[in-house]
């Protein structure tokens, strides 16, 4: 049997394929298969956060950094020294001149305990300040050392090998 043709032209009729359906059905399925695999991801545990303390160091490092320009504002300047077991800061203005009155503490992160050790210091003369390290405390510490004097405070990272 012939092709059917059209009568005005006498041209065969060509049958077209509709190719919508399979892509439309092609794009169905891509959108399961992509919905199946982000609901697998999700519900996996994804990356761990090692440190509990994450936000709150975030939180303490946006305050720590206004605490630091107000004190860079003052002029302050901050000079350390370590003899022996003898750990003494020097706390002066822009000018040079000490600073006295302010209260101080210095954070000790030891490796292998848990918790940091906190130790105050003491103003020993005007503008210094000292703190003696226990015969324990050896090795490469990271340590932090804290001033505050009216509101203004100043805050120093230190690597300490006692």
């Amino acid at each position: 049997m012939a092709a059917p043709t059209n009568r005005n032209t006498g041209h065969r009729k060509i049958m077209k394929t509709n190719i919508y359906p399979p892509l439309i059905l092609l794009l169905i399925v891509s959108f399961l298969v992509f919905s199946a695999w982000c609901a697998f991801q999700a519900a996996g545990l994804g990356s761990r956060v090692t440190d509990a303390d994450y936000y709150s160091k975030g939180l303490k490092y946006t305050s720590t950094e206004v605490e630091r320009r107000a004190a860079e504002v003052l002029g302050w300047n901050l000079e350390t020294s370590l003899d022996g077991r003898r750990l003494t800061f020097r706390l002066s203005d822009h000018d040079g001149r000490a600073i006295t009155g302010a209260t101080g503490t210095l954070y000790l992160a030891i490796p292998g305990t848990a918790e940091n050790v906190y130790l105050p210091l003491t103003e020993t003369r005007p503008g210094r300040y000292l703190v003696t390290l226990d015969k324990r405390i050896t090795g490469a510490i990271q340590a932090r050392i804290e001033l505050e004097r009216r509101g203004a405070r100043l805050n120093r990272h230190l690597l300490l090998n006692p």
